[in-house]
């Protein structure tokens, strides 16, 4: 790491934080020749995901279209904003590490379908009438009834 300071190749590393969980490093460093001192952060490069559509057109992957939509869902709910990023981030740390350049879009709807369920159960149906596009009533009815019934198991 060169010294911002007089250019020079030669600096140590002395002190070293983990931040934002653990997905930034900070890090302080002396430059051996001027003794100035400065702090560099290091964050991972992430490549670059494209999200495959229903309809087969690609869009780049978009955090904050994904945390829209669980907002929009969890709407008036009792859903803190700190469990919704949770959940955000932890969809988002399944899509990266998955290993693909493109994910499917139902991929991602069903991820946010298994961690919603565990929040809120109006909030799962709200994001699951958009998700899976009910054609009517019936369609909405039964999945209301799946989750009651589940519920009941759980009694």
């Amino acid at each position: 790491m060169k010294c911002p300071f007089c250019n020079n190749e030669d600096t140590k590393v002395i002190d070293t934080r983990s931040m934002e969980e653990n997905t930034v490093i900070k890090r302080r460093r002396l430059c051996e020749n001027c003794n100035e001192r400065f702090t560099t952060y290091e964050k991972l490069d992430v490549i670059p995901i494209s999200v495959v559509k229903r309809d087969f057109k690609r869009e780049p992957f978009d955090r904050n279209k994904l945390l829209k939509g669980i907002m929009l869902a969890c709407n008036k709910r009792p859903v803190s904003a700190d469990k919704i990023e949770q959940l955000v981030k932890e969809v988002e740390n399944k899509v990266y590490t998955s290993g693909k350049k493109e994910v499917d879009s139902r991929y991602i709807g069903e991820l946010v379908m298994e961690k919603i369920k565990d929040l809120d159960d109006i909030s799962y149906v709200r994001f699951a009438s958009v998700y899976k596009e009910f054609a009517d009533v019936e369609s909405f009815m039964n999945e209301i009834k799946k989750v009651c019934k589940g519920k009941e198991t759980n009694l």
